[in-house]
């Protein structure tokens, strides 16, 4: 009988959606996949294109900011009405709101790949209570799993201060305009009200997986689905 070309298992036939065809696979000591879509350095702004799962580009970085450490996403999270609720509670704020969107992480390391559309193991060490323009936009704070210089670390107090300073630092001013003597543009008013350490990283992570199963009850697995 003549050879026959087997087919693979459904399973392997499509390329799994990052956001929600990836377990993010968290177990107790933080450690978990994210899906990385910046690197540093970055000149072009990447970002998830939810209904078809590939990296798009999103704009160019419009002002000399450029994302200090890998920048990605949690799979199969959502910043909903509970992340929201947590941040109303923690800060005392109102009218706080999840941004829609699925949980940021920012991955330390030694060393960064050129591009972004990667998945990596990373260990939750922190995080940073952000509000953008009303929303809740915390970033997660994580290490790459086993890197030489990062990897040893469990809690973001062993994050020198210097770096946390340059987190803070972009997130609040990468959308803000040059100041000149005729312009009158405003940028979305960002802040970072807190920097919290591991134990509330994980409460935001689970907190946005509980907001996840429920705006996603039957979530798309493939590109023909798009966020509601």
């Amino acid at each position: 009988m003549a050879n026959q070309i087997k087919t693979p298992p459904q399973s392997n036939l499509f390329v799994s959606h990052p956001w929600h065809g990836i377990e993010p696979d968290v177990d107790a000591s933080g450690i978990l996949t994210a899906f990385i879509e910046l690197v540093p350095g970055e000149n072009l702004k990447f970002e998830l294109d939810k209904p078809s799962g590939w990296l798009r580009i999103d704009r160019p970085q419009r002002y000399s900011s450029r994302p200090p450490v890998m920048y990605g996403l949690i799979p199969k999270t959502y910043c909903g009405d509970r992340v929201g609720a947590r941040c109303m509670e923690v800060t005392g704020l109102k009218d706080i709101v999840g941004d829609g969107d699925p949980m940021d992480l920012l991955v330390l390391a030694e060393q960064s790949p050129a591009y972004g559309g990667l998945l990596a193991r990373t260990r939750v060490i922190g995080g940073l209570r952000m509000i953008d323009g009303g929303e809740a936009d915390d970033k997660i704070v994580a290490v790459l799993e086993d890197d030489p210089v990062y990897g040893h670390m469990h809690h973001i107090n062993e994050v020198p201060a210097a770096l946390i300073n340059r987190l803070n630092h972009y997130f609040t001013t990468y959308k803000q305009p040059p100041v000149t003597v005729d312009s009158n543009r405003t940028a979305p008013k960002v802040s970072i009200e807190q920097v919290y350490d591991r134990d509330e990283a994980l409460l935001m992570v689970r907190l946005s997986a509980e907001d996840y199963a429920t705006h996603f009850p039957n979530p798309p697995h493939q590109g023909s689905s798009s966020d509601r």
